[in-house]
């Protein structure tokens, strides 16, 4: 029995070892994980303290100036642009300037204006905005200067611009090749990505000021708009200056604030680099922008013009007018609905313009369009749309599509064109279609723009001239199972495309 006993007691003593040690075992695990987890945390911190931007910044900043313009303005006589000549008030406003200083003596004053910009060669170019420079008589560049170094100043002369993206070129002539930066892609740049603005805001030199891409392909006023948004601190005087990304290659110039005060609120644009590089080089080449033209009046695909087509979904450019130049002569007509260019597909007239305007002078270019419920290529040889301006021939413009509502063609009261009406509608004798005499108001037609006195030439993309021609016209759209019929209407000379539905 004692055996017994003693066996028992050995084997548990033998239990209770192995139980310590495992837990030792445990132990030991748990210290060296909460190391590990030590580490990783000291690792963390190391590394987000390593993040700064000093680095970087100083390593752009030696290649971003300050610009200072100056324009001579001529003096004006008396209180001129404020009150009218011969007011009650003009005394009054003339005693008034006396007493600050307005002797009106016509004696012309000079006008300074601040701005930045960025140096892109060691050779002394300089990209900034156009407004920066414009009308200056002289242009000074304030380089930022490095440590001890003293503030260097240059003359800069103009080398070219371009209102239509606010892009200028200048060039200074320096002792030594001058620190540059290099453009980045603008493209491969996503909404959430760090950048980093420089320049001269508000007149207080070289400042830096960091954020994200708020929004890409945002456009203002321009045909060829195409703007990164940043939440990156851009006040006035930032104007011409860099938007850098991470890598220190600049992807945007800075160009307008959103601000309902003047002052920054986070809502920045840079004009994106894709397109300042090639207005640069273009600049830089010629001393002035050589765009490609391709010769027609465009507008949107909305939704019902797809259907009343024949289109499988709205897209590409519907051509509305083809006036005289390259794209008459190569063949393309109003009606026409251009897929692709160049072997890239068009998705709107925005996208259009930018791909004709990028493309080379007097390149053939291979232009898909939809035409006749089927597609048409077709080869076009560029003109240059500065030539075209300059004649004031028809461009290429996007035109606002008319307000979009379902009604009745019935609400339509249309006249065939008789000699009487050509001469009070002041068209030529040789003009054909329906005239509208009458617009119901609470029809569709109403809503899309459509007013007595208009002149629809075609329905269908086929010409009309009697009511029996819009008749079937419309019967042959109903047939083919389309719910809308596609007009084409002109008002002075001016024409866009109107679908209108055909359930009544």
């Amino acid at each position: 029995m004692s055996t017994r006993r003693a066996q028992v007691q050995a084997k548990a003593r033998s239990v209770s070892v192995r139980w310590d040690e495992v837990s030792v075992w445990m132990r030991l695990m748990w210290l060296a994980f909460a190391g590990s987890l030590l580490l990783l945390a000291q690792s963390v911190a190391a590394q987000a303290k390593s993040e700064s931007l000093a680095p970087l910044a100083e390593e752009i900043s030696p290649a971003v100036v300050n610009i200072t313009t100056s324009t001579l303005i001529e003096g004006q006589t008396g209180p001129q642009g404020i009150v009218p000549e011969g007011s009650p008030f003009e005394d009054f406003f003339r005693e008034f300037q006396d007493r600050n200083g307005d002797n009106g003596d016509n004696a012309p004053r000079r006008s300074n204006a601040l701005g930045s910009g960025f140096v892109i060669s060691e050779d002394g170019f300089i990209v900034t905005n156009n407004h920066v420079i414009a009308e200056a008589d002289e242009i000074l560049v304030e380089f930022f200067p490095g440590d001890g170094q003293p503030m260097k100043e240059l003359v800069a002369k103009v080398i070219g611009t371009d209102e239509k993206t606010d892009i200028a070129l200048l060039k200074v002539e320096a002792s030594g090749p001058l620190k540059y930066v290099k453009f980045g892609d603008s493209d491969v740049a996503r909404v959430g990505d760090w950048v980093i603005a420089m320049g001269n805001p508000l007149g207080q030199g070289f400042s830096v000021s960091a954020g994200i891409v708020s929004a890409r392909n945002r456009a203002l006023s321009g045909t060829y708009d195409d703007y990164i948004q940043t939440d990156a601190a851009i006040n006035r005087g930032n104007s011409g200056g860099p938007l850098f990304n991470m890598d220190g290659e600049v992807i945007g110039v800075n160009t307008a604030i959103l601000s309902p005060n003047g002052g920054s609120i986070g809502i920045g644009f840079s004009m994106a680099s894709n397109v300042v590089v090639k207005v640069v080089d273009q600049l830089r080449k010629y001393g002035e922008t050589r765009r490609g033209w391709l010769g027609v009046r465009i507008q949107d695909v909305t939704e019902d013009m797809a259907e009343a087509m024949g289109l499988e979904k709205p897209g590409g450019a519907l051509i509305s007018d083809v006036p005289d130049g390259p794209a008459k002569e190569a063949g393309l007509k109003a009606g026409d609905v251009i897929l692709s260019f160049d072997g890239v597909e068009v998705e709107d007239t925005r996208g259009l313009v930018r791909q004709v305007g990028e493309a080379e002078v007097g390149k053939s270019v291979r232009v898909v369009v939809h035409r006749d419920g089927g597609t048409q290529t077709v080869l076009v040889t560029l003109g240059r749309r500065e030539d075209a301006e300059r004649a004031d021939t028809g461009e290429e413009e996007p035109q606002e599509a008319p307000i979009e509502e379902n009604a009745d063609i019935l609400g339509l009261t249309i006249s065939p064109l008789t000699d009487t009406l050509r001469a009070d509608l002041g068209l030529d004798g040789d003009a054909d279609g329906l005239v509208i005499t009458d617009v119901d108001e609470a029809s569709e037609a109403y809503a899309k723009g459509m007013r007595a006195g208009d002149l629809i030439t075609e329905a269908g993309q086929q010409k009309v001239e009697t009511i029996g021609d819009l008749e079937a016209r419309m019967e042959e759209s109903r047939e083919a199972g389309r719910k809308s019929l596609l007009l084409l209407v002109r008002r002075g000379g001016d024409p866009r495309f109107v679908a209108l539905s055909l359930e009544n």
